[in-house]
């Protein structure tokens, strides 16, 4: 059998967006996945749909598996042909023991490859607005285990050169040691006064950063909570956090959001939450699909030009109709005279995008606004054809058929429940880590819904997450299931949905 290859890889700090391009691609082909505490589950998403994901996450004292018995793990998987990717928080080298692992690779003749990752040593005071060096401060930065026990005989940590020495010191893997690095430190010739902060959790929603000086951080460390995985700074540049801290500033810090739109559409939601400082974990409620019989959408395209309106209700009708056109071998001349309405400013988008103008666009993106823009431009008996999904509300429908047109509503795609990730997710709201929970459609809502056992589980799960809606409809599905929405939004896009947030937050 052809042996599999490993790629020990650097996960990074902890925001998931700054794992590298290649350690993409190496989960991306994976076979198994074998991960850490400090690696964010979300990195998982890039990996095969059939892959193996083995957690080995250690903290202090506590070890799923012990280091000999990870090691073995690797070179199991690959003796059975599976490519493995080996997630390490960090920098595989950067006391990730990641040589240790490459050297058990080689001995039992595995093909590995190292992936470096953006190491917390530079990447978490940075998120903490404290640069390593800086011209006015040092020039230089040491990188030390906090891991070891400065009181031990045999350490390899000379503290009479790091008691002495202007660069800025950072300590990994050093909370539980604090007491003895700060001792240390002073025994051997630096200024009680000398500043020194702690970073919790860095680069995360959970990020806190507390500052002081070596005589102080311990009280302040004990009386504010921090605990591992926490990162330790000394040096003057940590005065410079003061002036330069950015992250923490920006105004969805702190929250972790749920989104709950279809995978494809989750992204641009996504975007925006994180550019603004906050986490999104996408769970998508729902899932698009193309309708399975497609007798009656290929008939209204094949007459599409005998149709009045050709009205879009979202990007989805857009998409699934021209892309049946396509595969039926026609094009944008099969319209013919058509006028087109487009729902909201993204489908009006969508339809420009495919060289089409858009003769009417409603200001409110809601059935009822819609018949109250459209009924002036309407004539009786006009017919029109109003390509949506399967569970879009009739309102529109018989609202049109009531002012004595002819109205064609054609299925174009399906919105069916996705459960995926269900496990994580629930685990999640259990141990409080979902702050918030965004809702574009009725869809969202329901099926959302489904993924608790009873309604006192979901009340208790929910206690405390605030409930987001992109408008009066979703909001009122939501309201009859049960769920308040705290926040509304005015404007029914995304855009409108982000700013009510943080107006909310």
């Amino acid at each position: 059998m052809t042996k599999g290859k490993v790629y020990l890889i650097g996960a990074g700090p902890g925001d998931v967006k700054l794992i590298t391009l290649k350690a993409v691609e190496a989960i991306q082909n994976a076979d198994v996945v074998v991960y850490d505490r400090l690696a964010n589950p979300r990195l998982l998403s890039f990996a095969k749909e059939d892959a193996e994901f083995i957690y080995v996450g250690k903290k202090s004292n506590q070890h799923t598996l012990t280091q000999d018995k990870i090691n073995q793990l690797l070179v199991d998987k690959a003796n059975q042909g599976k490519n493995v990717a080996r997630l390490k928080g960090g920098d595989p080298f950067v006391f990730g023991r990641g040589g240790e692992e490459a050297e058990e690779l080689l001995e039992d003749g595995i093909e590995f490859e190292i992936v470096p990752g953006i190491t917390s040593a530079i990447a978490v005071p940075a998120y903490a607005g404290i640069p390593v060096t800086h011209r006015t401060a040092t020039s230089s930065f040491k990188i030390i285990t906090g891991h070891e026990d400065p009181e031990k005989d045999e350490s390899q940590i000379d503290w009479d050169i790091l008691g002495k020495d202007e660069s800025t010191l950072i300590f990994l893997m050093g909370v539980s040691n604090l007491g003895n690095i700060t001792g240390k430190l002073i025994e051997k010739g630096k200024s009680p006064d000398t500043p020194i902060a702690l970073i919790q959790w860095g680069t995360r929603p959970e990020q806190r950063t507390v500052t002081g000086t070596l005589s102080t951080i311990v009280k302040i460390v004990k009386e504010e909570g921090i605990t591992s995985p926490a990162i330790i700074i000394v040096g003057e540049v940590v005065n410079l956090r003061e002036k330069l801290n950015w992250f923490e500033k920006k105004p969805f810090f702190g929250k972790r959001i749920l989104v709950t739109r279809a995978r494809e559409q989750a992204s641009e939601l996504s975007k925006k939450i994180e550019s603004l400082g906050g986490e999104a974990f996408e769970f998508p409620a729902i899932k698009i699909a193309e309708v399975e019989d497609k007798t009656e959408l290929d008939d209204s395209i094949n007459n599409a030009s005998s149709y009045n309106w050709l009205i879009f209700t979202s990007v989805n009708g857009v998409k699934y109709f021209f892309k049946r056109m396509k595969e039926l071998n026609k094009d944008i001349r099969t319209l013919g005279d058509v006028k087109i309405c487009a729902i909201g400013p993204v489908t009006k988008k969508s339809l420009e995008d495919k060289g089409l103008i858009v003769d009417y666009m409603p200001e409110k993106f809601v059935a009822e606004k819609v018949i109250e823009g459209l009924s002036p431009l309407l004539n009786h008996g006009d017919k029109i054809l109003l390509p949506r999904a399967d569970l879009a509300r009739p309102v529109l429908v018989e609202s049109m058929i009531q002012m004595g047109m002819n109205v064609n509503e054609v299925i174009t795609y399906r919105t069916l429940p996705e459960n995926r990730d269900q496990e994580e997710l629930l685990e999640k709201l259990e141990e409080k880590m979902i702050h918030l929970i965004t809702f574009t459609s009725s869809s969202t809502v329901t099926n959302f819904l489904k993924i608790f056992d009873n309604i006192d589980t979901r009340n208790r799960l929910l206690k405390g997450v605030k409930i987001a809606c992109i408008g009066p409809v979703t909001a009122a599905t939501a309201a009859d299931n049960g769920l308040v929405p705290d926040m509304t939004a005015d404007d029914y896009t995304i855009e409108g949905l982000i700013e009510v947030i943080k107006n909310n937050l």
